[in-house]
């Protein structure tokens, strides 16, 4: 079973969720119903339309762990070789209903949560096949899960999902690569250490709510050719520094998305600081640039900067 934690000091107690409303490029010319979008940090989202909540890479425990934290952080560290401890009384505060769960990859900060939502919750949880055997391992049911490799295009009551290929940030000055894989035949035992939680492949989904496509981003790549005629009117977009060594990511993104009148900036934060430490550093090199961009290559889209646990409504 996954080692889990009930934290002494809720740091959620300090945000009261402010709502910026924001009229947004429906995809009917019916009525919309409002999209509600809660940032939940990193690549990590809530997405309600009032009919169907989905979860997006839900990690909210945000460890100190790898290095990249904070003098004033006090929680206990981890190494990567290290066994994780979820904060589930946090969890519990912000996490009180899920349908779904999409999750990009298998990385600890996109899938570490992910085993203790899925039981409280019982949503169903859609990712690659590396994914979905992380969570056998924690003894998720096998009918909760759902095994995808990319092109599949599913519908579910009040909701579909197209799952689209996508490839991992180029870190490490581009010298990031993984082929590591779980199948069916690997034997993992819960709980696992951080660093057991590997990539095993990359996803990109485009979320059909009522009214509304999104398409959501888990990393700061994508493949060009596998997004071509899908112009989403929300865009979630990749924003952190291992974009910038790619080639004209920024214009290259826009142009291929049909420069979405709505585009949310995601994983753009350092991921390791507890909700309520400061983000101003990285607010300054990922978030600035990257809205100064998209003003002059796409004037008309208009950019949101989200902030940890507020909500924004789209009508």
């Amino acid at each position: 079973m996954i080692q889990l934690k009930k934290s002494g000091s809720i740091l959620f107690a300090l945000f009261c969720a402010s709502i910026i409303t924001i009229t947004a490029s429906a995809q009917s010319d019916t009525e919309s119903t409002p999209l509600q979008l809660k940032y939940l940090g990193a690549a990590g989202w809530e997405i309600s339309d009032g009919n169907v909540v989905v979860l997006i890479d839900p990690y909210i425990s945000r460890l100190k762990y790898g290095g990249g934290g904070h003098p004033d952080d006090d929680r206990p560290s981890f190494a990567r070789n290290d066994v994780p401890v979820s904060d589930t009384e946090l969890i519990d505060s912000i996490i009180t209903r899920a349908d779904f769960i999409l999750v990009h990859h298998g990385h600890f900060d996109h899938l570490g949560d992910v085993p203790y939502i899925a039981r409280k919750t019982g949503a169903k949880v859609i990712g690659t096949e590396t994914t979905i055997m992380i969570l056998r391992a924690y003894g998720i049911p096998n009918e909760q899960l759902y095994a995808v490799g990319g092109g599949e295009d599913y519908q579910f009551d009040n909701f579909s999902l197209r799952i689209v290929p996508s490839i991992h940030s180029a870190l490490n000055d581009k010298h990031y690569f993984d082929t590591r894989r779980y199948d069916r035949n690997t034997v993992l035992e819960a709980p696992l250490k951080i660093n057991q939680f590997i990539e095993g492949g990359s996803l990109m989904f485009l979320a059909r709510f009522d009214h509304h496509d999104v398409l959501t981003m888990g990393s700061m790549n994508f493949v060009e050719r596998d997004l071509e005629g899908i112009h989403p009117d929300i865009l979630l977009a990749g924003v952190n520094g291992s974009r910038l060594g790619l080639y004209k990511y920024d214009e290259r993104l826009l142009k291929v998305t049909g420069n979405p009148p709505i585009i949310i900036p995601t994983h753009w934060d350092n991921f390791r600081l507890p909700y309520g430490f400061s983000q101003e550093a990285n607010v300054t090199r990922n978030l600035i640039p990257f809205i100064s961009t998209v003003g002059d290559l796409s004037p008309r889209s208009k950019v949101i900067t989200p902030v940890h646990l507020e909500t924004i409504v789209i009508e």
